[in-house]
């Protein structure tokens, strides 16, 4: 009964009518295709918009021109790109599984998506690495991590992003694709060799993985010790309120730094467990959707983690939404409330 089910709602047709190589059309239709595909594009327009509003706050406003922020900043369009391209892409080929936008723009996507990818993994990677100087040496801080650093450390790492994913592609034999006889007319997808997701797993997530995970628990610690030791010299001063206040920042930051960390493991780890449980991952597989969409909503949640949880952000947002950056000297309004 399953099985008459799903046939019926999967409609057989061929990609170009008129060609004879033309692939054979998946058209998925029913209730549930139309509600998978009402919600996924609402997580595309959520990403997108939550990611323009750092975008825009970080770029306005000249107070927010700092090291971290401009990480932040570079972490929002990696995963602008996501929400721009990866998703809706993904979203098409979902619904159909045709290609009908060109040879140059199939080969164009897979290279965006994964310089997105990797963008927004390696942007996270500086901002924990940003975050262990902050914390473990405050005094030089400003001296080591300047703005004109930050941007070179930033276009670098675009840059070998780029060649990465080029490179990725290259190796799987994604730009030979018309020499294959498998190959025909209004296909689009990337098969990833077995041995190449292993390096990929090492690479792309092992080793940014385990430098965030070590950083964040050297910050947890640093962060821990100085707030016991001035809660310390406040007890023994009977300033009770003070040392109250400090444990209320100090669980706080423990639970920015679970959830950061939790959040990333949660929607990495599933895709690349996949992408070494079998020999040639096909990106038009239903292993490969679920859990690379899994993936990129990790560029929803980055704005959430990394950017709704400071106060400046909420009150940028509000000069956004309410269209007081159009306003003059706008860009020089203080953000930062006196405590």
């Amino acid at each position: 009964m399953d099985n008459q089910h799903y046939r019926q709602n999967i409609t057989l047709q061929y990609c170009f009518p008129d060609n004879n190589a033309s692939c054979i059309k998946e058209v998925k239709e029913g209730p549930a295709y139309i509600f998978l595909f009402i919600v996924l594009s609402c997580i595309s327009v959520c990403t997108v918009f939550l990611n323009l509003l750092v975008i825009i706050s970080i770029s306005h406003f000249k107070q927010l021109h700092t090291p971290t922020n401009l990480l932040i900043l570079s972490l929002a369009v990696a995963d602008l790109l996501v929400g721009l391209f990866n998703m809706p892409v993904s979203i098409m080929q979902l619904m159909d599984s045709c290609w009908y936008l060109g040879t140059i723009a199939c080969y164009l996507s897979p290279i965006i998506g994964f310089v997105a990818v990797n963008g927004s993994v390696y942007s996270l990677t500086l901002i924990a690495v940003d975050r262990y100087i902050a914390i473990s040496d405050p005094l030089k801080y400003s001296s080591r991590i300047t703005v004109c650093k930050t941007l070179l450390f930033i276009i670098f790492g675009w840059c070998i992003c780029l060649c990465y994913s080029i490179m990725y592609l290259y190796i799987n034999d994604y730009f030979f694709q018309s020499q294959t006889s498998t190959h025909c007319y209004g296909e689009c997808v990337v098969v990833v060799k077995y041995y190449w997701a292993i390096i990929d797993l090492i690479l792309g997530f092992v080793a940014p993985c385990s430098v965030i995970l070590v950083l964040y628990s050297i910050i947890f610690n640093v962060v821990r010790h100085q707030a016991k030791a001035v809660i310390a010299v406040n007890n023994s001063n009977t300033n009770n309120q003070r040392a109250k206040i400090l444990r209320s920042s100090e669980i706080k930051a423990a639970k920015k730094l679970g959830t950061v960390i939790f959040v990333y493991l949660a929607c990495w780890i599933p895709f690349y467990l996949s992408s070494v449980s079998v020999d040639n991952l096909t990106s038009s597989s239903m292993v490969w959707t679920v859990f690379y969409w899994l993936l990129n909503c990790n560029s929803s949640m980055n704005p959430l983690i990394y950017a709704i949880f400071y106060s400046w952000f909420r009150a940028s947002v509000k000069y956004i939404l309410t269209c007081r950056i159009f306003e003059t000297s706008s860009s020089r309004i203080n953000l930062f409330p006196e405590n």
